[in-house]
């Protein structure tokens, strides 16, 4: 494995912080955000190749354009974790869906809990668009960034 590097980024929903290794984004995460690792642990390299495209990528998000973020295939996590995170890159921005469609759209409808407790875990915020799932009721549930900051991002795609 290729070590990991580190990179603070400005937005306007305060200071991201990105962690790559020389593959892909492994981590996007907010000052206050919830299991957020030990940032400091990673260098902050002038230059590297995947930071600069995902720092180009949240740009273009952030002013309206679409984005291109090295996600590559998600982040690690147990394999239902990343199951459950691939399928978040089917929600088109500007949809949501529920927790129970995220939920069938891997083939475990009854899984709703497992779904939301791994949907908690994505360390990818934005990237791996866990703002775009609602409770079934149509209510903003959980966001590890904060809930205003799930409410921003969903007005943010017209939502």
């Amino acid at each position: 494995m290729t070590p990991m590097v580190r990179r603070d980024i400005a937005t306007p929903l305060g200071p991201l912080t990105l962690i790559a290794d020389d593959s892909a984004l492994l981590g996007a995460y907010f000052a206050d955000h919830r299991r957020r690792p030990d940032l400091d642990r990673w260098d902050a390299p002038a230059a590297h190749g995947v930071l600069d495209r995902a720092e180009r990528g949240f740009g273009a998000y952030f002013s309206g354009a679409a984005s291109d973020v090295p996600v590559g295939a998600v982040a690690p996590g147990t394999p239902f974790q990343r199951e459950v995170w691939r399928a978040l890159l089917a929600i088109p921005a500007g949809e949501t869906w529920t927790y129970a469609q995220v939920a069938g759209a891997i083939g475990r409808p009854s899984a709703v809990r497992a779904v939301a407790a791994a949907i908690g875990r994505n360390p990818l915020t934005i990237a791996v668009p866990c703002h775009r799932v609602i409770g079934a009721d149509g209510a903003l549930t959980g966001y590890a960034g904060g809930i205003e900051r799930k409410r921003w991002l969903l007005a943010h795609e017209g939502i």
